[in-house]
Formats: structure tokens, C-alpha cells, sequence
């Protein structure tokens, strides 16, 4: 009588392969829903941020939705302008205020910016970015925005501001 080795013992087991396989593919498919879910919530969370940001900064507490107009609405004549010093040049304010007075517009008050300015700045109040952009032509400066950091109670009635840069 022979005795031989006994069979190996086959250890491939087809069902480890198959779950390694599915579950690599639901982590692939979690990350792909992960980064799904984060492109449609970022646009509209960022908007939000973006509303709250300009009702903090300008004491409006409900930012317009309706865009702006593309036309001006007010002549020179009647829009008031509110002139900040930025750039620490003593008299720059009152330089600026006559040259715009030269040019129709009435104005509102002169004084200084509460910080100091790199670039000229013309800021507008909502709906009144036309005014802003003719404004910024009339003096040559190139950055037109909304308000930033000015309250509307702080703009003594006028529909634009000119902070003075370096």
C-alpha cells in the first residue's frame, strides 16, 4: 500500500474577489455623489455669504436681486456726490470736490476715509451703477463697486462716493 500526499487545498475563494470589486465601486460612487453634492450646494451658499457679506458692510439688510440699470437715470445735475480723502494728501477731497463741481454734480460733504486707500474708488449705492461708471470716467478712475464699509446713513443723502487713493 502507497500512501500518497494528501490533494492541496485549493484556497481561492471567488467571493473575496467579487466584494473587493463592489466595494471599491461604492467608494468610487460616495466620492463621485460627495463631489456632486458640494458643486450644487457651493453656488447657492456662496451667494448667501456673498448677501450677508454686503448687508454687513453697507447696514442694508436685504441686498436687491433686480439687476442693475444700463442706462444712467439722474444727470450730473442730480446726483450728489459724497468725496472721501484715502491717500493722506492734505486738500485732495477739496481738489476733487472742484472738479466735480466744474463738471454739474452737486455736492454732498468732503472729509477723510477711515483707512488709508492704494487706488481711487468710486462707489455707488444700489441701482445707481450707471451714475458710478460716469462718475469714474469723468475722473479717470478705473474700480467702480457697490458700497463697501460705508452705511447709507453715513452718505448724508448722496448717491455715489469718491474715495481718494495714492
Amino acid at each position: 500500500m502507497e500512501i500518497s500526499a494528501p490533494a492541496p487545498v485549493q484556497l481561492d475563494h471567488p467571493w473575496r474577489t467579487a466584494t473587493l470589486v463592489a466595494a471599491g465601486v461604492a467608494a468610487l460612487e460616495l466620492v463621485l455623489l460627495l463631489i456632486v453634492g458640494v458643486a450644487l450646494l457651493s453656488k447657492p451658499l456662496s451667494a448667501h455669504a456673498k448677501e450677508a457679506a454686503v448687508a454687513r458692510a453697507t447696514g442694508i439688510d436685504k441686498v436687491s436681486t433686480r439687476p442693475e440699470p444700463k442706462r444712467t437715470a439722474l444727470a450730473r445735475s442730480e446726483t450728489s456726490v459724497l468725496i472721501l480723502n484715502g491717500n493722506g494728501i492734505a486738500g485732495a477731497a477739496a481738489t476733487a470736490a472742484s472738479r466735480l463741481s466744474a463738471r454739474g454734480y452737486p455736492l454732498g460733504e468732503t472729509g477723510n476715509a477711515t483707512r488709508s486707500y492704494g487706488r481711487s474708488v468710486v462707489m455707488y449705492r444700489p441701482g445707481s451703477l450707471p451714475e458710478g461708471k460716469r462718475l469714474a470716467a469723468d475722473l479717470g478712475i478705473a474700480i467702480v463697486g457697490p458700497l463697501d464699509g460705508i452705511r447709507p446713513r453715513q452718505l448724508h443723502g448722496a448717491q455715489l462716493v469718491v474715495v481718494l487713493g495714492t
